[in-house]
C-alpha cells in the first residue's frame, strides 16, 4: 500500500524503514508539513501519516478524501490538530501512537525542573565565558518540596515515580484518578488547591476544549509566589500571553516549555539565519528564568523506534481489516476525547 509520511525528518527515516521491512508498504517521504497547500501531493494515496505541526483541517481532509485518503496516522498521541469530527464525516480513520515511551517525556520535564533550579544552562553558558563566579546560581533542595501533577495519565504517573525517588510531596488533579499514582502516595486535590501549595506545577494533559488555556491569568494569580511551571504537554495548554504577563511582575520563580501553542511555525526547522516575527515568543525568549526546548521530549531512541512500530502496524491492519493495528488507537475514530 502507498503510505505518505508528511513532515519526515531525516532522523526519523531510518526507523520507519526499519519498521516497514516486513510490512512492504511504498513509502513516500514528504518533507514538507501536510497544510491546505500540500495536500495534493498524497493525492492517489490511500493513507497519510502526520506528526504534530502538520494540519489536518476540515478543508485539508476534504481534499485528502477526494485524492483517495482513507487513514490519517498520526506519529503522536495527542490529536488536537485533527479536525476528527470531519474525519468521521468523511470516513476517513484516524489512528495514532496512544503509547510510545511514556519515560521520555517524563524525563524530559523533570530535566526541565532540575534545569531551571539548579541553572545549568546559564553556569554552561558562564563557564564557557571563564566566569566561575556562583553568584546569581543558588538553587533549592527538590527533596521535600511540593509538586503538583496536572494529568496522571502514563506520562504523569511515570513523572510522579521519579518526584517520588527525589522525596518530593506529590499533589495532582485529574478528573479520573489514578490508582497506581495514589498506591505510592499522590494526593488528589482540586486545582485551586494544586495551584496554592506546589513550589513545581507541571503539565501532562491533553488539549481539549476544556483544558485550552487551562493556564490563565486566573490559575498564574492563584499559583505561590516564585513558583516553577513547566508544560510538555500541549503549547495551548497555556495562555502564553498571561504567563509572559506574569513573568514580567515577578510572580513566577521559573519556567520551562517544550511546547509553544504556535509553535507549528517555528519548531522542527532551522531558523538560525531567519528573523522570527512572533514577537509574543521572542518575548519569552528574554527572560532569564524561562528555559525552553522545541519540543523534543519524545525525542529518545526507543520512543522514535515506538512510534514509527505503531504507525507501521496502524497501516498494515488497516489494509488488511480497514481498522488500526493498536485497539487504543481507535481511539480517535470513536470518541473526541483521550
Amino acid at each position: 500500500m502507498k503510505f505518505a509520511i508528511y513532515s519526515s525528518k531525516p532522523y526519523e527515516r531510518p526507523f520507519l524503514s526499519a519498521a516497514n521491512e516486513a510490512a512492504g508498504h511504498q513509502i513516500i517521504y514528504i518533507d514538507a508539513r501536510l497544510s491546505a497547500a500540500t495536500a495534493e501531493l498524497a493525492r492517489g494515496v490511500p493513507a497519510v501519516s502526520i506528526f504534530v505541526g502538520d494540519d489536518a483541517s476540515a478543508p485539508v481532509l476534504r481534499t485528502l478524501h477526494a485524492g483517495g485518503t482513507r487513514l490519517l496516522a498520526l506519529r503522536s498521541a495527542g490529536f488536537n490538530h485533527v479536525d476528527v469530527a470531519e474525519a468521521q464525516r468523511l470516513g476517513i480513520v484516524v489512528a495514532r501512537v496512544p503509547a510510545y515511551s511514556p519515560y521520555s517525556v517524563a524525563e524530559h520535564a523533570v530535566g526541565l525542573m532540575l534545569a531551571l533550579n539548579r541553572k545549568f544552562h546559564r553556569a554552561y553558558a558562564r563557564v564557557r565565558e571563564q566566569n566561575f563566579a556562583l553568584d546569581g546560581l543558588m538553587g533549592f533542595d527538590m527533596h521535600g518540596k511540593t509538586v503538583g501533577v496536572v494529568g496522571t495519565g502514563t506520562i504523569g504517573e511515570v513523572v510522579c515515580r521519579i518526584l517520588g525517588g527525589f522525596g518530593c510531596r506529590v499533589l495532582a488533579f485529574d478528573p479520573a484518578k489514578s490508582p497506581a499514582c495514589e498506591a505510592i502516595g499522590v494526593r488528589y486535590v482540586p486545582l485551586e488547591d494544586l495551584y496554592a501549595a506546589s513550589d513545581i506545577i507541571t503539565l501532562h494533559c491533553p488539549l481539549m476544549p476544556a483544558t485550552r488555556h487551562l493556564i490563565n491569568a486566573a490559575a498564574l494569580a492563584a499559583m505561590k509566589p516564585g513558583a516553577m511551571l513547566i508544560n510538555t504537554s500541549r503549547g495551548a495548554v497555556v495562555d502564553t500571553r498571561a504567563l509572559i504577563a506574569a513573568l514580567k511582575r515577578g510572580h513566577l520563580g521559573s519556567v520551562g516549555l517544550d511546547v509553544y501553542e504556535e509553535e507549528g511555525d517555528l519548531f522542527f526547522k532551522d531558523l538560525s539565519s531567519e528573523v522570527i516575527h512572533d514577537d509574543v515568543f521572542v518575548r519569552l525568549l528574554t527572560f532569564p528564568n524561562v528555559l525552553i526546548t522545541a519540543h523534543q521530549g519524545f525525542f529518545t531512541r526507543e520512543a522514535c523506534e515506538a512510534i514509527a512500530r505503531t504507525t507501521i502496524d496502524n497501516a498494515t491492519s488497516f489494509e488488511r481489516a480497514g481498522a488500526p493495528g493498536v485497539p487504543e488507537a481507535n481511539r480517535v475514530t470513536m470518541r473526541l476525547h483521550a
